[in-house]
């Protein structure tokens, strides 16, 4: 062989000696980084006065201390813990103790386990002067339908809608509530019980009011020219109040005001339904679906992260059903907290005491079963009584 043939394939085999070894570096590296992803820890607490539920937190918070000294004293970089997930937890004597997986990122974030529901009512207008009889009259139940629409396509939550009913008889005193039966929490709770919802959203079209041309400046071609094109070329004034009640305590959980401007073509003509091309194309809904696929992010940032809550609807030989299910996410051998229907002597209003931690045996569509640990009383439960998933640490 000649001799410069000889030192090419010498060459050749340092080549792919670097390049295999460069390459296992790379997957060495690669398994590293994953692994620095997740971190396995345990916590521990004892059980006192509280019982098993506030050992069980406080053990989660253990964890969770844990994690971040061995986070500290492994990485350099920036990481925060992102998510726990519980893996596996026992009790040994009177203390707790629970095995949790913490998941690392680069930034904060929320993976909701479960999908909360959220009912949708209609939004009224303030003035129907506001909207003329040729005009588009989708709004009132378009606009919550499409933020509802828009919250569920994130995976978050599940839409009731109720939009042909509005909470506000004056839309001009909302989020006040105003009715001659019961008070502004009662209606709230009743229309949250009845769709099995978490949440209700709710708001006012503060505003959709049309600049007056009646009066034109001058005399002459140039007035009789702006008479012709007022009709054309106008402006037109958004006003969109939106408010997010808690379906358990009546409480206002989220307001805001979402405000545009519109010049030109300022007409919705009658048939356009809110969220259909038709309806995006016009100026004026162009600039209301910019509205509410700002409150449905804004809505999401706030509640996406929230406890998963629901209602005890039958109890009897220790079996607990609730009114959430597999569309709501949830699995056997998932836990809840279960606390009583009443707090302050008022039913149904706020968190009662707990009643223990309900753990799920069996799981339908739209319902679960579960069965109380050995130390809660079974008979204190009652349905309506509220089942509230472990927060986030």
């Amino acid at each position: 062989m000649p001799y410069r043939s000889l030192l090419l394939l010498v060459f050749l085999g340092l080549v792919a000696a670097c390049s295999s070894d460069s390459g296992n570096r790379r997957g060495d590296e690669k398994a590293d980084k994953v692994s620095e992803q997740q971190v396995s820890v345990r916590g521990s607490a004892p059980i006192g006065a509280g019982g098993v539920e506030d050992a069980r937190r406080a053990a989660i918070d253990a964890a969770v201390s844990n994690a971040s000294l061995q986070l500290k004293r492994n990485n350099g970089s920036p990481l925060l813990i992102s998510d726990i997930k519980v893996v596996d937890e026992w009790q040994e004597a009177n203390t707790y103790h629970v095995q949790a997986l913490a998941v690392l990122s680069d930034k904060q974030r929320c993976g909701s386990p479960y999908r909360k529901k959220i009912v949708a009512t209609g939004f009224p207008i303030m003035g129907t002067d506001q909207i003329s009889g040729t005009e588009s009259q989708d709004l009132y139940s378009g606009i919550p339908r499409e933020i509802t629409n828009q919250l569920m396509e994130t995976g978050d939550f599940i839409g009731r809608n109720l939009t042909t009913t509005s909470l506000y008889s004056r839309p001009d005193t909302a989020p006040e509530i105003r009715f001659a039966e019961g008070t502004a929490e009662s209606v709230i709770l009743n229309v949250a019980k009845q769709n099995n919802a978490q949440f209700v959203l709710s708001g006012v079209i503060r505003d959709f009011r049309l600049e007056s041309t009646e009066y034109v400046r001058g005399s002459g071609a140039l007035a009789d020219l702006k008479s012709m094109v007022r009709d054309f070329v106008a402006r037109r004034s958004v006003g969109i109040d939106v408010y997010v009640h808690d379906g358990f305590s009546g409480a206002l959980l989220f307001q805001h005001r979402y405000t545009d401007s519109i010049v030109g073509d300022v007409s919705l003509p009658s048939g356009y339904t809110v969220g259909s091309d038709r309806f995006n194309s016009t100026p004026a809904g162009h600039a209301i679906s910019q509205i509410i696929q700002q409150a449905g992010e804004d809505i999401h940032q706030v509640f996406g992260c929230y406890p998963f809550t629901t209602r005890v609807v039958q109890v009897g030989n220790n079996r607990i059903v609730i009114a959430a299910g597999a569309q709501d996410k949830i699995k056997i051998g998932d836990k809840f907290m279960l606390y009583s229907a009443s707090a302050g002597g008022v039913a149904g209003v706020g968190l009662g005491q707990s009643q223990g931690i309900l753990s799920i045996t069996d799981v339908s569509a739209s319902s679960a079963v579960g069965s109380l640990d050995s130390n809660a009383l079974v008979g204190s439960v009652r349905p309506g009584d509220w089942v509230k998933s472990f927060p986030t640490p």
